[in-house]
């Protein structure tokens, strides 16, 4: 892979070579804020770049396949909300003049559904297309609310200058993670909706040859299981597409879960009817017990049960919150 900022000035590369998120940020250093300096002196330390948001390049997973759309030359510019009121339709307007190609890279492809996720924002209006607020998150039940998916994407990315520190200050914060209450609720959750998903539902399913039911509690089971260890680990999980990837490098069960999930979707071929299923069934049952493990170690459940069923109520009782305690443990 190379390393654009390592790059001879002007040294052009081909659109397989490059990342996207380093072509960005070489394409404002070098164009955006020479033009910034130049159009806009008196202004250009209150402005924020970087790439953040939606897009394969902004968590560093794109490659040839993804770069047909939504991908090429472009950055994101942050303003508050008085500066963009003064100069951010100026602003936009120079940021549309700019040189679409750079650096043998062809010009941005946005898709029908894809415009929009790059250019000039103000800030907190950038955030609230995300998460929903154009503030902090103020209480429990609002952190509940915000999808997984759209805070891995508001805290993705790279900046590349912020002067006055107003956009990074409010990604941080959402870095901090989820107040410990509500990741704990979303824990407890997790326990129980993996535990019948994979644990118990599954194999009822096959008995009764609904397989099609039985696909879905597959899919559940790897959907929440990812979810459970992204919350172990305090990060955010990313979109789907993203997400096993993503876990990979996770400290926390992420490299173990990760290939017992590739093996459970890869059981597929086998001369003796059944034996599919049965593997399926140890593998979850198998990732069960690694996340078991995992709760007793950091102290979040005692329970001695080998059901994942069993340790919700355990994890659920060391949230604080009376409000948050007490909703339903299947809800979240």
């Amino acid at each position: 892979m190379t390393n654009l900022k390592n790059c001879v000035p002007g040294l052009t590369v081909s659109d397989s070579e490059v990342n996207g998120l380093e072509l960005s940020e070489r394409y404002y250093f070098e164009v955006g804020a020479p033009m910034i300096a130049e159009k806009f002196p008196e202004y250009k330390e209150r402005v924020a770049a970087g790439l953040v948001g939606d897009g394969s390049e902004c968590f560093g997973f794109d490659d040839e396949i993804s770069r047909d759309h939504d991908w090429g030359p472009s950055f994101c510019l942050w303003l508050t909300k008085q500066d963009f009121k003064s100069f951010g339709q100026a602003l936009s307007l120079a940021v549309d003049e700019l040189p679409k190609a750079f650096a043998g890279i062809s010009p941005r492809k946005d898709s029908v559904w894809g415009g929009g996720r790059t250019g000039v924002f103000e800030i907190g209006q950038f955030y609230r297309r995300f998460i929903g607020f154009d503030r902090i998150p103020a209480t429990l039940l609002e952190w509940r609310v915000i999808p997984e998916g759209n805070l891995a994407v508001v805290t993705n990315g790279k900046v590349f200058t912020d002067h006055l520190g107003e956009f990074t200050a409010f990604r941080n914060k959402l870095k901090e993670f989820y107040p410990e209450d509500v990741r704990l609720k979303k824990i407890a959750s997790r326990c129980m909706t993996i535990a019948q998903s994979g644990q118990y539902n599954y194999v009822r399913c096959v008995r009764r040859g609904e397989y099609v039911a039985a696909q879905w509690a597959e899919t559940k089971f790897i959907s929440d299981v990812i979810s459970l260890v992204f919350l172990l680990n305090k990060e955010y999980r990313p979109f789907y597409k993203w997400m096993h990837r993503a876990m990979k490098s996770l400290p926390l069960l992420g490299d173990n879960i990760h290939k017992l999930l590739f093996e459970l979707v890869s059981v597929h071929n086998s001369d003796v009817v059944g034996t599919m299923y049965e593997r399926k069934s140890c593998l979850m049952e198998e990732i069960c017990q690694l996340i078991i493990e995992e709760l007793r170690h950091e102290g979040l459940s005692d329970s001695p049960s080998d059901f994942l069923l069993d340790h919700g109520p355990d994890v659920q009782s060391k949230i604080q919150d009376p409000q948050i305690k007490s909703i339903d443990i299947w809800v979240e």
